[in-house]
């Protein structure tokens, strides 16, 4: 609880400046650049989140230029979320100051004790992904 609570803290202390979208509707911007064009179901999935919510957020970054809707190529009737070259400037910003942050958290940190949170943060990251995903697809086994 208390790393949930410091990390909504420090996200205010990113100084990116106003980008025309919340947060969270920002956060949507690094899936879609490193994988490119998706539903927003898949979307939603991948950033663990209600499709309500992330079609919410998707129409912010829409309105604010950082993202567009495309069709489909699989099919014409769905539409993609891309983003555009304003969301691409915006993803970089987001990540420097991000990793400028982290940075200055870890700079008095000895070398390999930085490298050793690195790796064991990743993986509890992954570990927790594989447990959102298992406990999604319990819940959906059992709505069936």
């Amino acid at each position: 609880m208390r790393f949930a609570r410091l990390g909504a803290r420090v996200k205010g202390m990113l100084n990116v400046g106003d980008l025309g979208a919340e947060f969270s509707a920002l956060m949507l911007l690094f899936p879609l650049c490193h994988h490119g064009p998706m539903r927003v179901t898949d979307l939603a999935e991948a950033k663990q989140a209600d499709p309500s919510t992330v079609s919410r957020q998707a129409a912010q970054l829409v309105k604010a230029g950082l993202a567009r809707r495309e069709a489909d190529p699989s099919d014409g009737r769905a539409s993609r979320l891309a983003v555009t070259e304003a969301g691409l400037a915006a993803c970089t910003r987001l990540s420097e100051a991000r990793k400028a942050l982290v940075g200055r958290v870890l700079q008095d940190w000895p070398p390999e004790q930085a490298d050793l949170f690195t790796g064991l943060f990743a993986e509890f990251n992954n570990s927790v992904e594989t447990l959102l995903r298992s406990d999604s697809a319990a819940t959906s086994r059992e709505i069936a």
